[in-house]
Order: structure tokens, then C-alpha cells, then sequence
């Protein structure tokens, strides 16, 4: 009855809101006849007029004339091939546990925020393997007929063809693709002078207009403006830093431009953060400074060759950072070398905390892994890490880094870290010995926690095995207390564990305090 009475009074004021509407147009008619049978009242009119809003500085009153230079260099692009496919997009979605970048969650809680809805965009889905014709977006970038797009738009592809504007339809092959960049480069088979546009060489600023042009849904040709929202964007395991825009941009958009003012691409259209899978105007591109190495190697070899230290590590928090006696949490500790890696033929070891590369100061994870993909194979770098609260020189020779099937194949000897282990502050626990209850050789296994204590807040549970405190093997309950007492007596208020198939952590230790 309420729902009823209420949608009456709905209606009655929409009515009430109609008539009125009426009768003020009717007002503004008869205002207007008598204004313009007045010259007096005509005149006092134009004195008051209000001038037009001038448009702020570099900002067209339409896009129209951009666009009409622009768009000819972008393309659609159909793939045709087989994907192997259980339910899966064309692309990656980050929201999938076994799509976690390689170096697991908990390393930066804004990170995972992202990680968790974004959303690769490009074709269609499958239930079983079946030929795929997938669809994304791309540009022209030199008139003989290159053109750059995505990665995952193209690498379940055996045959490639781009639509011009004008709707032909031309062959292309694959020139090469980088995975860790997410770009691609094909060239057009056709031999002819194709109309392109110039990379940017500069990043673009915050705020600057950014014009997104694509072939989202098949719908090709498609143009939508905004600005850059921010610079910075981490986007799954990438180490690069993308492009925040607002230009509405979907499924189909993938390798798509982003055009500046000028007509220069300053962006590649690559994810999007979305609960939906839709657009909500945030898009992260691929900044042209990065495309444009990136476009050049593929084009000179087909691949991208980077250093590749052959290291597991994780970033440095204050706990961490304290448990090392290390003024503030920087760098990135190591945290297994992998097997054959170039990492195990140096002196490099496992809970150092790497803070310098060739004199350039290491941030964290994502810093140490851009400067080193940046870096040649087989160079020789010089490195600081902090070892036992000092710092120590080491060198190593770099490897090349290895395909995702290779990086695999060296990771499926030891699982993967788990960041949601976590380590363990001796008092307020119960601990046996591994071996007495068939947990292995090695370690003592927690039986009973305290759930007050630290590693109770921290997510230590029954059934833990601790290998390490502050990097010494333990075995037995008394080695544990050893080791907290050491640790006491040199005044230091947080302990180094590392629990079994995890990485270290620093537990606080509890005190008459706390």
C-alpha cells in the first residue's frame, strides 16, 4: 500500500513539475515579445548580456579537427588461432589467484588493491579450445606499415589481419612481442605508403587531454577524450610505470593510442580498473617513453633481451627493516636463488637486502627489477646489500631473462613464496620438533599459540614449520630461545623468522611493556 501511495505522489509531482515547466516557457514567450516590442528594454538587455566563457588555454571548443588526422593510422585487429581456454578471457584477469604476479601479494597493499579488479580486455570467451577470432586495436607508426598493440592481443595467434578506417582489410605478420611490456609489433604486408602517426618523447603531464581511439565491442573507430589522472599506475607484476586516464576505453581497446593535443601517441591502452569489467573511467596506457625502446628492439630482433639476476625477493618493511638493523625500510630482500640462476654464482645470499645497483639507490621490489631489466645480459653489476647490518660489495654476471614457460619451469622445484605465512615470535608459543611430528627433517612446528601474542596478530597458526630465527637453523625448542636471547642481548626489539615455504618476516618481540 506505502509502494502504491508513493508512486502516486510520484507521479502527481511529475506533473506538477511538467506544468510548471509549461508555464515558464509560456512566461519567458510573453517576456520575450513584450522585450523585443521595447528598443528601450532591448537595449538595456544587451548591456547586460553575459560574454561568452572563453576556453581555457589549449583547449579546442571541438576535437573534431584532431580527429580527422588522427584516426586513419588506427587500426582493428583480428586474430584468428586456437586458445586453450577454461573460461578465459582473452587476456589476463587479475582477480584470479593463479594469475598473481610472480613475487606474490602483500608486498604493497595499494599494489594488491589494483591487482584484485583489473582486468585485461580484448575478445571473446570459450569454454573449450576452439579457434578464436579475437579483437583489439592498434596504430600505424611508419608509413612502409608497422604497427604496434598489445601483447596478449595477439599471442594466441597464428594469422593476423588489420582494418583500416575505411574498412579494408589487409594481412599482417608478427614482427615480435614482448610479454613483460604487454606491446607487439606486426607489419602490414601490403606494400604501400600507409598513413601513421608520431610516438611522444616525453611523458605527459597530469591533467593534459589525452583522445583514446580503438575498436572497443568491434566497434571500430571509436573516439573518446579525458585527461591523464595520474602517473605511476603499477598494473599486475609489471615493473613499468603506467599512465592513469579517464577516456573511456573497453574490451576491444587494447593497443589502442592515446593521442595528445599534437597528434603524437603518448600512450598504449592496455587495462582497465574495473569491478564489472567495464568501463568506470579509469585506463591505464603504456607511456610512449617506454614503447619507444621497447617498439625499437622488436623491431630490430623481434624480442626483448633484459638482465635477469635469477633471485626471488620481496620489499623491506619496518619490521623487517628494524629485525636488520637498517635506518628505514628500503630495497629488496632476497629471499631464494634460484636454481642455475646467474645469483648462484656470486656471492650474493639469501636475506640480503639489495639497496644499490651500479650507485642508483634501490627503492623496492618493482625499482630493482626495472633498473636490472634495463640492463644487458651479461654485464657484470656492482651492488650494495646490507648483510648482518652492514653493507657488503657484491658483483654478478647477468643472465637473460627467461620466458614466462621457462621462469616456470625453474620455479616448479619449490613453491611458490606465501605471503600470508607468516613468522614467528617465540614467546606465547608451543613448539616440537619436526621430525617427531612427521613435518620432516627440519625445523620446529608450532602446537600451541598464545593468542595475544604477536604472531597470533600476525597470522601465525597451528601446524607452522620454522626453519630460521635471524637466519640460524633451528631444529629444537631451545635453539628458538637461543636465538630470542641473542637477540635481547644485543638490544634488538624485533626477530627474523622464516617459516617453511615462505619468505621472512619480522616478528616484534613482546616485553614487561607490551
Amino acid at each position: 500500500m506505502k509502494k502504491q501511495i508513493g508512486l502516486n505522489e510520484h507521479r502527481k509531482s511529475r506533473n506538477l513539475f511538467a506544468l510548471a515547466a509549461v508555464g515558464l516557457v509560456g512566461t519567458m514567450a510573453l517576456a520575450g515579445n513584450m522585450a523585443f516590442n521595447n528598443k528601450a528594454a532591448l537595449a538595456e538587455m544587451s548591456k547586460t548580456a553575459i560574454n561568452p566563457v572563453k576556453p581555457y588555454a589549449n583547449a579546442p571548443a571541438s576535437f573534431a579537427d584532431l580527429v580527422q588526422k588522427v584516426r586513419p593510422s588506427v587500426v582493428s585487429i583480428f586474430v584468428k588461432g586456437k586458445q586453450e581456454t577454461k573460461k578465459k578471457q582473452f587476456g589476463r584477469n587479475f582477480n584470479r589467484r593463479e594469475n598473481q604476479p610472480p613475487f606474490g601479494r602483500g608486498q604493497d597493499p595499494n599494489l594488491d588493491q589494483f591487482r584484485d579488479f583489473f582486468r585485461r580486455f580484448g575478445g571473446k570467451q570459450g569454454e573449450q579450445p576452439q579457434p578464436q577470432n579475437a579483437q583489439g586495436s592498434g596504430f600505424i607508426i611508419s608509413k612502409d606499415g608497422y604497427v604496434v598493440t598489445n601483447h596478449h592481443v595477439i599471442k594466441d595467434g597464428s594469422e593476423f589481419k588489420v582494418t583500416l578506417e575505411g574498412g579494408e582489410e589487409l594481412e599482417a605478420r608478427l614482427i615480435g612481442s614482448d610479454e613483460r611490456t604487454d606491446l607487439a609489433l606486426l607489419k602490414i604486408k601490403a606494400k604501400r605508403n600507409f598513413p601513421f602517426v608520431p610516438m611522444a618523447d616525453h611523458m605527459a603531464r597530469v591533467g593534459d587531454w589525452v583522445l583514446a581511439v580503438g575498436n572497443p565491442f568491434g566497434l571500430g573507430g571509436t573516439v573518446t577524450a579525458g585527461i591523464v589522472s595520474a602517473h605511476g599506475r603499477s598494473v599486475g607484476a609489471s615493473p613499468y610505470d603506467y599512465l592513469q586516464i579517464d577516456a573511456a576505453v573497453n574490451r576491444g581497446n587494447s593497443g589502442g593510442p592515446a593521442f595528445n593535443l599534437k597528434g603524437e601517441v603518448v600512450g598504449v591502452n592496455t587495462a582497465i580498473f574495473s569491478p564489472s569489467g567495464g568501463n568506470v573511467g579509469i585506463a591505464f596506457a603504456i607511456p610512449s617513453i617506454v614503447v619507444n625502446k621497447i617498439v625499437s628492439d622488436l623491431r630490430k630482433a623481434g624480442s626483448v633481451k633484459r638482465g635477469w639476476l635469477g633471485i626471488n625477493i620481496q620489499n623491506v618493511s619496518e619490521d623487517i627493516a628494524e629485525g636488520l638493523a637498517m635506518d628505514k625500510p628500503q630495497g629488496a630482500m632476497v629471499t631464494r636463488l634460484i636454481d642455475g640462476g646467474p645469483a648462484t654464482k656470486s656471492d650474493l645470499k639469501v636475506r640480503d637486502v639489495i639497496i644499490s645497483v651500479n650507485g642508483k639507490d634501490i627503492k623496492d621490489v618493482r625499482d630493482l627489477m626495472r633498473k636490472i631489466g634495463e640492463i644487458n645480459p651479461d654485464e657484470v653489476i656492482d651492488m650494495v646489500v646490507v648483510r648482518d647490518g652492514a653493507h657488503k660489495n657484491v658483483s654478478v654476471k647477468l643472465g637473460t631473462f627467461p620466458s614466462s614457460k621457462e621462469l616456470a619451469a625453474l620455479q616448479r622445484n619449490e613453491p611458490a613464496l606465501d605471503p600470508q605465512n607468516k613468522a614467528l615470535d617465540d614467546i606465547g608459543l608451543s613448539l616440537a620438533p619436526a621430525r617427531e611430528v612427521g613435518k620432516g627433517n627440519e625445523g620446529v612446528v608450532v602446537t600451541e599459540i598464545d593468542p595475544d601474542s604477536d604472531a597470533a596478530r600476525k597470522g601465525i597458526k597451528v601446524g607452522d614449520v620454522i626453519l630460521e630465527i635471524n637466519g640460524k637453523g633451528v631444529n629444537f625448542p631451545n635453539e628458538v630461545s637461543q636465538q630470542i636471547v641473542a637477540a635481547k642481548e644485543k638490544n634488538l626489539k624485533v626477530v627474523l623468522v622464516r617459516v617453511k615455504d615462505g619468505p621472512y618476516y619480522g616478528l616484534k618481540l613482546k616485553t614487561e611493556k607490551n
